[in-house]
């Protein structure tokens, strides 16, 4: 996992087994009886625990204090705070804006994406203020999505209803988030357009109400084809070749429909080789305007460091580091560009980051954002020492980042942007990392955070890095194509 000071590996390296080594060099594991023998809990346990309890100071004033506020305002650490200024001595050069807001969605993923790509857009066409439409490349996951989820009813409508994938598969059909290698899919596929150009609407801002409606014609569209696939498999006339053809031919009917409401709710996109002009402001007042396809747009303005060039490294101890690894029935376009991951020391995670910042590149990432962080209005503080919870209740936290994810304690659950990564210079290590996320300006400092090295071991799990700025082992495990394939459910096909 690489080497970390913080408290939570150091305490994660203690054994918490009673255990003693004998005269022989046997470890002798101590037994002990409980109170209650049949497994529940019993007044004689709450009277050992109260004793014990109450004979602490510091968890009496623990009681004094906490029944009456919120444990993540008042169990703040001052010191850790002023630890960690918003400061940085590596900073992309160029300033984008404005800060970004996602909303009510789980679009993170693709206001990641379209913030580092805008960088390249405003140098070249000298913009104060610009973004790109992050509707229009939420339009066309969700319907790709969707068509995604049918075909894999249809791949699998010889399993059981209730068969552990098939109810995976049913259970999150359509997230709003995504991986680097599905937004690399929607880029190349349909290109990217203004925002002006594909304006928010209503419900891509707020993305629950038809997200549930989508759901439940998907299930059930999914189940019409199952049972077609059923008639059709109990046929000895029809070949697997027709039937196919057949199911394919019935699920664009019912796809009619999603593409129905997802028009209606966020409106009609321009296709990808269709003619669009924009007109705007330079940053001095000048009019211009961009006239061309979505396509076009998008191969115009990633010509330094294209998406499709670069790729996820990921830190993931559970597995063997310098393999290359994928998830199971993972994607967004059917037959697509897969999701892969070259798995790495976390090390090689930083190193990336610094390399991407000072050849003027920021750097999108997935993490679990909401451990040990304040994302809070002019505070904007990720870092695992920022909250007192084991001074205050008396208690260790250990989970190591492994075992966090073998429990479901931690995902990816959030892709922001580094733009600016603060470096000692005695030894070279990065120390904090300046972060723009997208949730507008209110929140952290003026839409930034500010991540501590140590957060980074713990709970950054996603660097993605350009090739030219990849080590070369790390393009050859990439390029491989040797993949170790995860099951669907893994926590690494979560989706930010």
């Amino acid at each position: 996992m690489g080497s970390t000071t913080s408290k939570l590996s150091a305490q994660a390296a203690e054994t918490r087994s009673s255990h003693s080594v004998d005269e022989k060099g046997f470890v002798r594991t101590h037994t002990q009886t409980p109170l209650t023998t049949d497994g529940s809990i019993s007044l004689p346990n709450v009277d050992a625990w109260e004793s014990a309890a109450s004979a602490d100071p510091k968890v009496q004033l623990a009681r004094t204090i906490l029944t009456h506020t919120n444990i993540k305002t008042t169990l703040t650490s001052r010191p850790a705070a002023v630890a960690i200024p918003h400061i940085f001595n590596n900073e992309v050069e160029f300033k984008s804006g404005p800060v970004t807001n996602q909303k009510s969605s789980g679009r993170c993923w693709l206001f990641a994406t379209t913030n580092v790509i805008r960088y390249e857009v405003m140098k070249k066409l000298k913009l104060k203020e610009f973004q790109l439409s992050q509707s229009y490349l939420f339009f066309w996951d969700k319907l790709n999505k969707s068509n995604y989820y049918l075909e894999l009813s249809i791949e699998n409508a010889d399993r059981p209803v209730d068969d552990r994938l098939v109810n995976f598969l049913a259970n999150d059909l359509i997230s709003d988030g995504g991986q680097w290698d599905m937004v690399v899919n929607l880029l190349e596929t349909y290109g990217l357009v203004p925002q002006p150009v594909y304006p928010e609407s209503y419900h891509s801002s707020l993305s629950g109400p038809i997200n549930s409606l989508l759901k439940m014609k998907l299930r059930e569209h999914a189940l019409t084809l199952r049972a077609l696939s059923a008639s059709l498999r109990a046929d000895p006339s029809i070949s697997p070749e027709l039937g196919l053809s057949t199911l394919r031919a019935k699920k664009e009917e019912l796809m009619q429909e999603v593409y129905t409401v997802m028009t209606a709710t966020l409106g009609i996109p321009p296709k990808p080789d269709a003619s669009f002009t924009w007109e705007y402001y330079t940053e001095d007042g000048k009019y211009a305007k961009w006239e061309g396809t979505p396509l076009q747009f998008y191969k115009a303005f990633t010509t330094k460091y294209s998406p499709a060039d670069s790729f996820s490294l990921i830190n993931d101890p559970r597995n063997e580091y310098g393999k290359l690894y994928t998830v199971d029935k993972l994607g967004n376009i059917w037959g697509g560009r897969p999701v892969l991951y070259v798995n790495s020391e976390i090390n090689e995670l930083k190193q990336a980051i610094v390399r991407s910042i000072k050849a003027g590149q920021a750097v999108f990432f997935g993490c679990d954002v909401g451990q040990f962080s304040n994302s809070g209005k002019d505070v904007g503080i990720m870092d695992v020492d920022y909250f007192e919870y084991e001074q205050a209740f008396n208690i260790t936290l250990g989970l190591t980042k492994a075992q966090r994810l073998q429990t479901n304690e931690s995902a990816m659950t959030h892709a922001m942007v580094i733009s600016g990564v603060h470096v000692d210079e005695k030894t070279g290590l990065p120390v904090r990392y300046k972060v723009e996320n997208s949730w507008g300006d209110e929140s952290g400092v003026k839409g930034y955070n500010v991540m501590s090295d140590k957060w980074f071991d713990q709970f950054v799990y996603q660097v993605v890095v350009h090739r030219s700025l990849a080590t070369k082992d790390q393009v050859k495990t990439y390029e491989s194509g040797e993949k170790v394939v995860l099951p669907a459910w893994d926590p690494m096909g979560a989706l930010a």
